[in-house]
């Protein structure tokens, strides 16, 4: 008999992609989402859905769930509306979830939840493991309280996984659409002073370390997903423009940044030089460990 599986976020970048890979292992997946069903299934392939996780009170329950779901934090400037906006549809939904599950008569293998490198605040030069002590700003917060609520499913014996995801990498999508333009022009260049990390990782990178969470009896609290070979914004851009062919001569100078973007500056300017140490430990194998690789692929024609 088929694994069923219940996914929040499927219709974003990352959800998509794994919606394809779980129905291609033979999963029969459900998807909650607020968007039409017809869209529903254009985007994620063969899967029911459902509008509302009110519907799901007191069903008979599913193998697992990952919970991607999630207002995209760089959408728009920060501003305290925003902000709440955020939260809701991280924390707040998450709990939903977590209180819905705890009515099914079955309760799932796992819980894959989502979260962010952004857990750790600015770091710095510093190696970052899943054990280093974050710097407490918006982002860890935000991060903080949306893991603990996930975690809450542990107390009913599930085994809950979270995946503190770098910045992805991957066709059509993703942070890297935003840079490609001017990238393509020739306007492209660093951010500040472009010596900050990017804990970048690739999607189907992504998508394989949900699924060995998923699928791994032994696997169990937060997991750092970014590739093992982070590099610094200047690193990055310079890559970038090599692939494309293009010059990276026209940095954005910090000011600028933040006069532009205010407080939401600071996911431009500061970063993680976040490693996947328990990924490692895990034996997980990464498809693109290596930048120049993971660019190419995202950006053929």
């Amino acid at each position: 008999m088929a694994k069923t599986a219940l996914l929040t976020g499927g219709t974003g970048f990352i959800g998509q992609k794994l919606c394809h890979t779980l129905n291609h292992r033979g999963y029969h997946l459900t998807v909650f989402s607020r968007q039409a069903p017809e869209n529903v299934k254009t985007l994620c392939g063969r899967v029911e859905t459902v509008s509302s996780l009110a519907e799901l009170s007191g069903h008979p329950g599913f193998d697992l769930v990952i919970n991607l779901a999630g207002e995209g934090i760089a959408d728009k400037r920060w501003n305290a509306r925003r902000k709440r906006l955020i939260r809701v549809s991280r924390v707040n939904l998450t709990e939903d979830l977590v209180n819905t599950i705890n009515t099914w008569s079955r309760m799932p293998s796992a819980l894959v939840s989502g979260s962010a490198v952004g857990f750790y605040g600015d770091q710095g030069e510093r190696p970052v493991s899943e054990h280093t002590p974050p710097n407490d700003e918006f982002t860890h917060q935000l991060c903080r309280d949306w893991e603990a609520v996930a975690q809450q499913l542990s107390a009913s014996g599930v085994r809950v996984c979270i995946s503190r995801t770098g910045l992805v990498v991957g066709p059509a999508g993703g942070f890297l659409q935003r840079m490609l333009p001017p990238f393509r022009l020739g306007l492209g260049g660093k951010l500040g002073n472009g010596k900050q990390y990017m804990p970048w990782v690739h999607r189907d990178d992504v998508v394989n370390a949900l699924i060995w969470m998923a699928e791994t009896d032994t696997a169990t609290g937060p997991y750092n997903v970014v590739s093992p070979n982070p590099v610094r914004n200047q690193e990055f851009t310079a890559c970038l423009a090599r692939v494309l062919k293009r010059p990276a001569v026209l940095p954005a100078p910090a000011l600028a940044l933040r006069a532009a973007l205010g407080e939401m500056a600071r996911l431009l300017l500061t970063g993680q030089n976040a490693v996947p140490q328990r990924l490692q430990e895990g034996s997980f194998e990464f498809s693109y460990p290596e930048l120049e690789a993971a660019l190419r692929d995202a950006i053929q024609p």
